[in-house]
């Protein structure tokens, strides 16, 4: 079940066993956020699925139907599926290795309720790319850009479906362009972070396809204590006990 240099976790949160290869990709701090933050329901497609950390935290939502995460590199989508299977969760959680760009050749218009992603952050020649393909395929905007990923939520999302997305803050102007440009209404935005004085590092975004303009901001999501300890937000996010005994 497991290659070399691979190791077998535990998703935070729940029972479930997830392959990782960390000199090749791991999930991080976003992706938890984001599988918390995303209300899950019906079809759901979880768009640059990476090893499957999103599909397989919001499976245990009761009123998902059938969840697909959706990966063009090859080796990932390998870790992915391998996970799903470890899990026995085949039937729920489908793979797909391909690019998002052509999910209109497998997917109906308007035929999925929920859509997830945590997209490259990086526009391509904004900052140095790894050499690693894995690592620079997952940070920078190589093989899709943010106008793709909306575009093609889009044509997937059915009327007042919803659409959850982990970015960083300096490309909030652009998310907001392509979201009203592609007729998905911005509703919700949550800042993180790090400590209370510190600036924003990331921001969690729903949309709602076809939605009537009203967006709110809820409360940001502070990650650290002053002391470097998790906040007890973050303690519940990765289901983890709370440490009373911190200063």
């Amino acid at each position: 079940m497991i290659e070399a240099n691979e190791r077998i976790d535990i998703i935070p949160g729940t029972n479930y066993k997830i392959i990782q290869n960390k000199d090749k990709f791991s999930y991080g701090m976003d992706a938890i956020l984001l599988s918390s933050f995303a209300k899950a329901k019906g079809v759901v497609v979880d768009l640059g699925t990476g090893t499957g950390i999103i599909p397989l935290r919001i499976y245990r939502e009761k009123k998902v139907d059938i969840i697909y995460g959706v990966e063009i590199q090859k080796e990932v989508a390998n870790m992915a599926k391998r996970s799903v299977e470890l899990n026995n969760l085949q039937d729920k959680i489908k793979i797909l290795h391909m690019d998002l760009k052509d999910l209109h050749k497998n997917f109906k218009k308007a035929s999925v309720d929920v859509i997830t992603t945590n997209p490259p952050y990086m526009k391509a020649g904004g900052a140095l790319i790894n050499p690693e393909e894995n690592f620079a395929i997952s940070r920078h905007e190589i093989t899709c850009t943010l106008e793709d990923i909306i575009k093609v939520s889009q044509y997937l999302l059915k009327p007042l479906g919803k659409f959850y997305m982990v970015h960083r803050p300096n490309r909030l102007v652009d998310i907001m362009y392509y979201l009203r440009r592609y007729n998905i209404e911005p509703k919700y935005i949550r800042f993180v972070q790090p400590k209370v004085n510190k600036r924003p590092n990331l921001v969690l975004i729903e949309g709602v396809k076809n939605g009537k303009p009203d967006l709110k901001f809820h409360n940001p999501l502070i990650v650290y204590n002053e002391d470097n300890t998790y906040r007890d937000e973050i303690y519940e996010i990765y289901g983890m006990m709370i440490d009373n005994n911190r200063k």
